[in-house]
């Protein structure tokens, strides 16, 4: 029976997974099946299963799944898998790297009249996103707290929605430096306007930045090892305007020369530096990039400020 049964498991796992035919599907489990998540507890049908399937398919074209053992026992057993594909379409709101991955994972099974009525998975889209580089920042506040041997994580869902006028007015009232992060689309230098900038450490190196997944540099930058931080200077107003607007080609008029992996850096910045990727957390609207600095420039030109929507001369402040 288990032979018959493997055979049976391993065409139509093949079937929907590398060929994407989810209709396979339906000869293996019963009609009431349920797919639980062990992570969340969350319980999903065959329908919500086959459009898991096709949405990872979407973004993993070539995927191909291995089931490594089953191993039966009565009316439970457990499936081994293991699979690799190439991240060439979007998935989950995450833009294409062109990266191969390979994730594994074990689905522990109930069995009834010889079909799956439900199965505990130890794996979610989530994984694939892990061995890309990129994390919820949801679930990484989890796996920190859990670490630190909390019994019970509850994760802000960043749902929360205090009154937009009083955030602003809060946002206005922080005082930071203006920064254009840069990188490179082949050949192509694309850059943009941050000032959600800050040094996370200097044993090492790390520093931040948090990019909109809207802007048009994003995918761009998403798919890149390395990053350029241009610290802008008070007489660089004109190449603030242009970072901050939807030019086509935004570094036809700049100057720059490349960090020594390849980063555009600005020329006349108050500082500069080129900095590694290392991991990048999935924030609702925004991407948050840690980074680790490699390369670092700096100048006698002072940097300009900003605040209220206004730049200031950075070597017109008054000393408290």
């Amino acid at each position: 029976m288990q032979q018959t049964f493997n055979t049976f498991l391993t065409e139509a796992w093949r079937a929907a997974w590398d060929d994407g035919n989810v209709a396979a599907l339906d000869a293996l489990v019963t009609d009431d099946y349920v797919r639980i998540s062990k992570g969340s507890g969350k319980g999903a049908d065959l329908v919500a299963f086959k459009a898991e399937i096709r949405a990872i398919r979407e973004g993993f074209p070539d995927l191909k799944t291995t089931i490594d053992s089953v191993i039966l026992d009565g009316d439970h057993g457990a499936i081994f898998w293991s699979s690799t594909g190439t991240h060439t379409r979007p998935f989950l709101g995450v833009p294409p790297t062109g990266r191969s991955v390979s994730t594994r994972g074990s689905n522990y099974l109930t069995l009834s009249n010889g079909k799956i009525a439900s199965e505990t998975v130890t794996w979610d889209g989530g994984e694939l996103l892990n061995s890309l580089g990129v994390r919820h920042l949801g679930d990484a506040l989890a796996a920190e707290a859990a670490a630190d041997g909390e019994q019970k994580v509850v994760v802000d869902t960043m749902s929360g929605e205090p009154d937009p006028e009083v955030m602003k007015t809060f946002n206005r009232q922080f005082v930071t430096g203006v920064t254009v992060v840069t990188t490179r689309e082949g050949e192509t230098p694309k850059g943009l306007a941050v000032n959600a900038y800050a040094s996370i450490s200097l044993e090492p190196p790390l520093v931040m930045v948090c990019v909109q997944k809207t802007s048009s540099t994003y995918p761009a930058l998403f798919a890149s090892t390395h990053l350029g931080i241009n610290i802008i200077a008070n007489n660089q107003k004109d190449t603030v305007g242009t970072f901050a607007s939807k030019a086509a080609d935004k570094f036809a008029e700049i100057d720059w020369h490349a960090g020594p992996d390849g980063s555009p850096l600005i020329d006349g910045s108050s500082a500069s530096i080129e900095a590694e990727i290392r991991e990048r957390f999935q924030a609702k609207t925004h991407t948050i990039f840690v980074c680790r600095v490699r390369h670092a420039e700096v100048s006698d030109n002072e940097p300009m400020v900003y605040k209220a929507g206004r730049f200031y001369d950075g070597d017109q402040l008054s000393p408290l």
